[in-house]
């Protein structure tokens, strides 16, 4: 399985953006898609995921701020970023794993700076 990631760009603080994380082929059993981000410097930490059955976890940095979803039928997991913050700017990657799946898309840069 590929993914495709896309929506990531440049956005001023309080702002949002919304990534999506398509993957190619059929996905079947259990499984979670998921989004990390790495900054430079830092370590990649995992940002929210998303279970096949619809359960969702999130760091806490992120809470309440961004939302994880996906939609089945189009194999397609979606990040919903709101209330962006600079400490937020890093490259966001997708990854599908779990059910013996471990795939990682290319990773889309998000910028939050005036």
């Amino acid at each position: 399985v590929q993914l495709q990631a896309s929506g990531g760009g440049l956005v001023q603080p309080g702002g949002s953006l919304r990534l999506s994380c398509a993957a190619s082929g059929s996905i079947f059993g259990f499984n979670v898609m998921g989004w990390y981000r790495q900054a430079p410097g830092k370590q990649r930490e995992l940002v929210a995921g998303v279970a096949s059955g619809g359960i969702t976890n999130y760091a806490d940095s992120v809470k309440g701020r961004f939302t994880i979803s996906r939609d089945s039928a189009k194999n397609t997991a979606y990040l919903q970023m709101n209330s962006l913050k600079p400490e937020d700017t890093a490259i966001y990657y997708c990854r599908l794993y779990g059910g013996g799946y471990d795939s990682w898309g290319q990773g889309t840069q998000v910028t939050v700076s005036s």
